[in-house]
């Protein structure tokens, strides 16, 4: 279970998973948005479809 979910961070299907277990839910969209807010987002240029 190592499917890559988001091009831009690098989360994987694993990575969500493992947030969940140790915080009881996932996190990792609220660092996304901490990120995209503070305009550092690298979608344009990772992600396959550039958003």
């Amino acid at each position: 279970m190592n499917d890559l979910v988001c091009h831009c961070f690098g989360y994987t299907a694993k990575d969500i998973e493992q947030d969940v277990l140790k915080h009881g839910r996932s996190t990792l969209i609220e660092r996304i948005r901490a990120t995209l807010k503070a305009g550092e987002s690298q979608c344009a240029t990772k992600n396959p479809k550039g958003r």
